[in-house]
């Protein structure tokens, strides 16, 4: 047993976060990351891609459906089970299958539930459920990331369609997903946070199509695309919610995603701290081992506080969002100290490998590179520490 599990073990005993059906997950997702994830997910780095194969097993296994409800074949669990999801997946050191299946949960089918009819969620969700189909959200555009109201692809009503005209850039499973949450503006007249609305286009949509894919410094087990829509032709009915309210239920899901990128990114620090304690207990250097220097043991240890105090916050802050507390100022704080922090614990990482760490065969090296756009992807540090002030 590390000194993580045995630091889990004591957190996991009190009923404050965690209650057994959370162990339980936490226990069946390390299961499945060690015999089906670890043993092939090199080649899926080489490949550009998680199969679909592996993604509809992760749904068989009940993984997809963590936060649905029982009736679509969910386990109905809350924002605590994700968190647990998210880390577990984060600790798998390949951060590319964690981002490909994330999305999928908690950052695109979860529009669907949250905006989507009730025809729209019975036709969608159970797919979405069983891995049948995969999702993506498209929002950010060659010039709109963070800026959601800057976005530029519009949308125009014809009869009983939407016709969609524009670009999105940077879509994880952009390649290889069925249906994309897209968000394109309906009112170009209206005030900029009522011009957007989402819809669902669906892969062989007449005029949809991926550009290409994009060739990435890290996560590089995952997918990402840019997507064109050419007079791309989508259902009235697949609209997701009201019009114009597009921007608000992007806003709306902004938290959940936040919340769990952080608790993927104390995942990879907490995974890179074992690999590197494991790594300087064994390595010689000046006649001693590694851990043998103050400098390197006193340095750990300040990162490893630093992440459990993180991680700490996260599960407070899970509890919280489940209990329906307004968390917005506490979800900023995570996504801008943890997408930091991972970068930090991952360039000492690197630096206690010495040249070992700056090499491809390392598992350090990937992981380090993987976690670069932790502090880019859901929200720029610089754009959390924006929605901090102002809650301060």
């Amino acid at each position: 047993m590390t000194a993580y599990d045995s630091a889990f073990s004591a957190t996991a005993a009190s009923p404050v976060f965690f209650d057994d059906e959370h162990q339980m997950l936490r226990d069946q997702v390390r299961r499945f990351v060690e015999t089906e994830v670890k043993p092939h997910a090199l080649q899926w780095e080489d490949d550009g891609m998680v199969p679909r194969a592996t993604l509809r097993k992760m749904g068989e296994l009940g993984f997809f459906g963590i936060r649905y409800p029982e009736e679509y074949g969910g386990s109905d669990l809350d924002h605590r089970a994700t968190v647990v999801w998210a880390e577990e997946l984060g600790r798998s050191t390949f951060s590319g299958v964690a981002i490909t299946a994330l999305v999928h949960t908690d950052m695109a089918s979860i529009h669907i539930w949250n905006a989507g009819t009730e025809e729209q969620r019975k036709k969608w969700i159970p797919s979405c459920i069983s891995g049948e189909s995969i999702s993506a959200v498209a929002v950010s555009e060659p010039g709109a990331g963070s800026d959601v109201k800057g976005i530029t692809t519009k949308a125009r009503r014809e009869g009983d369609e939407w016709v969609l005209n524009g670009s999105k850039l940077y879509i994880t499973n952009g390649v290889h997903a069925d249906l994309y949450c897209v968000a394109a503006k309906t009112d170009p007249d209206a005030r900029p946070s009522q011009s957007v609305s989402m819809f669902v286009v669906e892969k062989d949509t007449p005029g949809f199509s991926v550009g290409r894919q994009l060739d990435k410094h890290g996560w590089r087990s995952s997918d990402t695309a840019e997507l064109n829509f050419d007079e791309a032709r989508v259902p009235a009915a697949n609209m997701l919610g009201a019009q114009g309210r597009g921007f608000y239920e992007i806003m709306k899901n902004f938290q959940n995603e936040r919340l769990v990128i952080g608790a993927m990114a104390m995942g990879e620090a907490q995974a890179a701290l074992e690999l590197t304690l494991d790594w300087a207990k064994g390595r010689n250097a000046f006649g001693a081992k590694l851990w043998d220097k103050q400098a390197i043991r006193q340095r750990m240890a300040m990162l490893a506080s630093r992440v459990e105090a993180c991680r700490q916050m996260i599960y407070a802050t899970a509890r919280r969002a489940a209990l329906g507390e307004d968390v917005v100022r506490e979800v900023s704080m995570i996504k801008a100290l943890a997408g930091e922090l991972v970068n930090e614990v991952m360039y000492d990482c690197v630096q206690f490998h010495g040249g070992m760490g700056f090499m491809r065969e390392s598992t350090i090296e990937r992981m380090s590179r993987d976690a670069r756009v932790q502090s880019i992807g859901g929200g720029a540090t610089e754009v959390m520490l924006e929605e901090v002030a102002k809650r301060m």
